[in-house]
């Protein structure tokens, strides 16, 4: 895919080419090299934070120091959702966030946090490092001076928090609900007004009205951001994200200037932030969910007849970006690797768990 051609014709236009163009190649000093990395979240926000500091913390320690990352949270350099633009353009080194905050500069960034009716962390992990996922993700990243990998993965995500319970899809109608990504587009389908609101305003835009629900991670991050204080209805499987990843991406010129040791250790970092990330939220979501649920919040479960809207909602979402060679390039891939994996995941692990769970009780 030709970058300049890309953006020529593109909605970032000729200020990012300009951007692009006024950055100096990166220069390094002998011995030690700072990195900024800003990220989409608050400072200590359970799992994705976490996620961050591995990152920064293991990347330094495999350089030996060589590499000092330091992380900034969403606010103290630029805003959750400014961190795409203030690595592509140089004003930082290196975000970490989730990639379908970025589906306005091009929508198949969801495909690398997740898509509705899309993949587990599981099946993820199988498209991006053995598939083509990693390459896409990697051509999508060089149009926009970016060199990306997945770095962390919250498992499935709840359906969200509400403030009355959801008997139908004619429920979503005039609801005020924060859910990024195609997902969120999803319940635009249905009616609801969807918000794109960073994590760190979610509490108290629920609190005071500005929101009627919300979906944030899963029962621990949830739990951890307060949201049982203000509603007692939860809804644990949605279909906006069953393995929503997250992404580290550096400014490419600057990954390109770094040595060829440093570059392996990004990259390798990223791929253990993944499964140590995604191991962190599943750990501690069964405990927390029981925490929830002694504190009076009552789980439950969408109807079909929701779940076949939202079905309707996503082939109509999906179907709205084929047009774009690239998106439907890469959901060609997506999809035939889903179901490729799926095909013997539901068969071997798919079969023992539900046996595991009838003898065992």
């Amino acid at each position: 895919m030709d970058r300049r051609s890309f953006l020529k014709n593109s909605a970032l236009g000729g200020a990012a080419v300009a951007a692009s163009a006024s950055l100096a190649a990166p220069a390094y000093a002998q011995g030690k090299r700072t990195l900024t990395m800003v990220t989409s979240w608050p400072r200590g926000f359970a799992g994705v934070w976490d996620s961050a500091v591995y990152c920064a913390e293991r990347i330094t320690a495999m350089t030996d120091g060589q590499l000092d990352v330091v992380v900034k949270a969403a606010g103290e350099l630029v805003g959750a959702t400014e961190v795409f633009d203030a690595v592509a353009s140089g004003q930082a080194d290196m975000y970490h966030a989730a990639d379908y905050y970025f589906i306005s500069q091009h929508p198949a960034y969801a495909f690398f946090t997740s898509v509705p009716f899309g993949m587990t962390a599981q099946e993820l992990m199988n498209w991006y490092y053995h598939d083509e996922g990693a390459a896409f993700h990697d051509e999508l990243g060089e149009i926009f001076n970016l060199k990306s990998f997945i770095a962390g993965n919250t498992g499935p995500q709840a359906g969200g928090w509400f403030r009355k319970e959801i008997n139908g899809p004619e429920d979503f109608n005039g609801l005020k609900f924060r859910m990024p990504g195609l997902g969120g587009k999803v319940l635009g389908t249905l009616g609801a007004s969807v918000q794109n609101i960073p994590g760190g305003e979610v509490y108290q835009a629920l609190s005071s009205g500005a929101l009627d629900g919300t979906e944030w991670i899963g029962p621990w991050a949830d739990e951890k951001a307060g949201f049982q204080e203000i509603t007692k209805i939860y809804y644990t499987a949605g279909m906006h994200e069953p393995g929503a990843a997250l992404s580290l991406a550096t400014n490419r010129e600057v990954f390109d200037g770094l040595t060829q040791q440093q570059k392996v250790v990004i990259e390798e970092t990223a791929k253990a932030a993944h499964s140590h990330s995604l191991a962190q939220f599943l750990n501690n979501n069964g405990a927390a969910l029981a925490r929830l649920q002694a504190s009076g919040v009552n789980v439950l479960e969408f109807p079909d007849s929701v779940w076949d809207a939202f079905g309707a909602g996503a082939k109509e979402v999906m179907g709205e970006n084929m047009s774009d060679e690239f998106f439907a390039r890469v959901n060609n891939s997506y999809q035939a690797s889903m179901k490729n994996s799926s095909a013997w995941i539901k068969k071997s692990s798919g079969v023992y768990t539900a046996q595991r769970d009838r003898v065992l009780g």
